[in-house]
């Protein structure tokens, strides 16, 4: 496995849990919006430090008892065949496991899922169907996404979806017609974008949507889900 990163804690990514995160390398998505270029764009990708897995686990081993879970996000997991076997060793040392997917990649996440190898994964819903394809910069099958939303639907591993809302990219409709495509799910939130060495350069310059505005979304969207909230 290519890992590109390791946040060795944090409090924030895995709800009610102590963990770490770790960023695999690769992404099949060319969303002009984010900002982990050094684990996408393969110019940006071989210049980017690389952590071993022997070092990887070797850190797991050493904060057994101290930390609860890992996080696994990219770049996008799903990608990497060996990801099952990867996930296998982290279980094995008695971790939690959370998975941060785009969800292009139904067959990995319900093998995963069937396996037991998850226990909470966070889906990004990136625009409305119709816009997919000009968002994400390439082209999807938009049913592979249909099946993920379906297949974390089912309740079989506890999960939230989640959308990162741009200016320029979303209006509040496209938000109301992404939270009415995922609605009946447990948890969904909006997070708001960040303006920082993104993809595309010209997202920099884009000043995020105000917190009050995303508030005023949340409020038309809640009624569809249990937990509804913006970060």
């Amino acid at each position: 496995m290519e890992i590109g990163g390791l946040q060795k804690l944090t409090l924030i990514d895995y709800p009610d849990k102590l963990a770490c995160t770790v960023f695999l390398i690769g992404c099949n998505f060319r969303c002009g919006f984010c900002y982990s270029g050094e684990l996408v764009l393969p110019e940006k990708i071989k210049n980017q430090p690389k952590i071993s897995e022997k070092e990887f686990f070797d850190f797991l081993k050493e904060r057994k008892g101290l930390l609860e879970g890992v996080v696994i996000c990219g770049g996008e997991p799903t990608i990497h065949k060996e990801l099952p076997n990867f996930v296998k060793k982290i279980k094995k040392l008695r971790f939690v496991v959370k998975l941060d997917t785009n969800g292009s990649n139904p067959e990995m996440l319900e093998k995963l899922i069937s396996e037991n190898l998850l226990d909470y994964v966070a889906m990004d819903t990136k625009a409305p169907k119709e816009k997919y394809e000009k968002v994400v910069g390439v082209k999807i099958d938009i049913e592979k996404i249909q099946k993920s939303i379906d297949i974390l639907k089912q309740d079989k591993v506890d999960y939230e979806f989640r959308s990162t809302i741009v200016p320029q990219v979303h209006t509040k409709e496209d938000v109301i017609e992404m939270a009415k495509w995922v609605k009946g799910a447990k948890k969904y939130y909006l997070q708001n974008f960040r303006p920082e060495k993104t993809i595309d350069p010209k997202f920099e310059k884009i000043k995020p949507f105000s917190q009050e505005y995303l508030l005023e979304i949340k409020e038309a969207i809640a009624p569809f889900f249990e937990v509804c909230q913006v970060r």
